[in-house]
């Protein structure tokens, strides 16, 4: 006969409770101290989930979602009642900017595009490019685009340079009647600095910025919208314009190797100057003005060359003021109306006269006169 097992009483236990959801718990917080929006998340997540799995906290969540709601509601109200006043306390630079035209990137644009920059401010370290119709209000237009042609590892003052030079030529064959820009009208460009171009940077973009007003319509008058008398008038008076502004940055005093050397640059391109006004001294309409200045520039070349063969910096500063002071602005102005060009003297040649050692009359100009503008990027 078996041994029965000892009596063992049964085990009582006590009733199931579900666990607290945690995100019923968080809408309330959240909502009330921090975050309401997230806390109406929060409480939304929480009543799915307890009534997929049984869990308690389901009036927490309700009133966590309800308060989330109504906190979300005030700070909205509160936005729209005092948002703008705040910003219009902390200054224009808190707004945002409102710029007209299409969000461009500048190696997007082309030559003949014109541009807005935010606060037409063009010497911007990397601006935001809206491209816009050249019809409407802009800040600038593109004349040339492209890479700059460097080898090598140049240095940021080198590439300056080389872009100036390179934007002059752009911008003078772009509207190759300079005198017709408006009085506004800056060149400016964007070039790579060292750094930059060392990491592949080559691009180079020539601009002529009008920010300076409100300005409309393209300035555009290339050898395809001219004459060929036009042209081939322009492109001497340029060329000579260009070589006169390229003058050496040194002292004279201490490179009056270099100045010799522009001299004779001066002079060749006073000469090639002087050949066309030659043929043309005969035409009727032209020729009178014509026979003028190929005077002036005889005259001018004659101290060029004493110039380029001066011992002394002294005797090239008298050569190059006796130059500057052969030609006058009258006689360039008689002969561009006699072509049908702008006679409107521009700002830089009235407040850079003969005497100033800036340039004048046929064949003058600096980049100081002329408004030179970069900007490295």
């Amino acid at each position: 006969m078996s041994t029965p097992p000892p009596y063992q009483p049964p085990v009582v236990q006590g009733p199931f409770r579900p666990a607290l959801n945690g995100f019923a718990l968080a809408s309330l917080l959240v909502g009330l101290l921090c975050l309401p929006p997230l806390g109406i998340v929060f409480g939304v997540v929480a009543l799915v989930q307890i009534a997929r799995k049984g869990e308690r906290g389901r009036g927490l969540a309700v009133v966590g979602l309800a308060v989330s709601v109504a906190m979300t509601a005030v700070l909205v109200l509160g936005a729209g009642r005092y948002g703008g006043t705040v910003l219009g306390r902390l200054g224009p630079a808190w707004e945002p900017a409102r710029v007209e035209g299409e969000l461009t990137g500048i190696g997007e644009l082309r030559a003949g595009d014109c541009f807005n920059v935010p606060g037409g401010d063009l010497l911007e370290e990397d601006p935001l490019i809206h491209r816009i119709g050249c019809e409407r209000v802009h800040d600038a237009e593109v004349t040339s685009t492209g890479p700059l042609g460097l080898t090598g590892s140049p240095g940021t003052t080198q590439l300056k340079e080389a872009a100036a030079q390179a934007c002059w030529k752009a911008q003078d064959a772009y509207a190759m009647d300079t005198w017709a820009l408006p009085p506004y009208a800056e060149m400016f460009y964007f070039a790579p600095t060292g750094e930059t171009w060392r990491d592949g940077d080559h691009g180079l973009l020539c601009v002529i910025g009008t920010s300076g007003r409100e300005h409309r319509g393209s300035l555009r008058k290339d050898s395809g919208m001219l004459t060929v008398d036009q042209v081939a008038l322009l492109s001497v008076l340029n060329e000579s314009d260009q070589v006169l502004g390229d003058n050496p940055r040194r002292e004279l005093g201490v490179a009056l190797a270099e100045y010799r050397s522009w001299a004779r640059e001066v002079d060749g391109a006073l000469g090639a100057e002087a050949g066309l006004l030659q043929e043309v001294a005969s035409r009727p309409g032209v020729g009178p003005a014509a026979e003028a200045l190929l005077k002036e520039v005889g005259a001018a070349r004659e101290q060029w060359q004493r110039a380029a063969r001066a011992g002394k910096a002294e005797e090239f500063q008298r050569a190059w003021d006796a130059a500057l002071g052969a030609t006058t602005i009258d006689t360039e102005k008689a002969l561009r109306g006699a072509y049908g060009l702008s006679t409107r003297v521009p700002e830089w040649l009235e407040e850079f006269p003969a005497d100033s050692g800036q340039g004048s009359g046929s064949g003058s100009g600096s980049e100081s006169a002329r408004g030179l503008v970069g900007n490295a990027r």
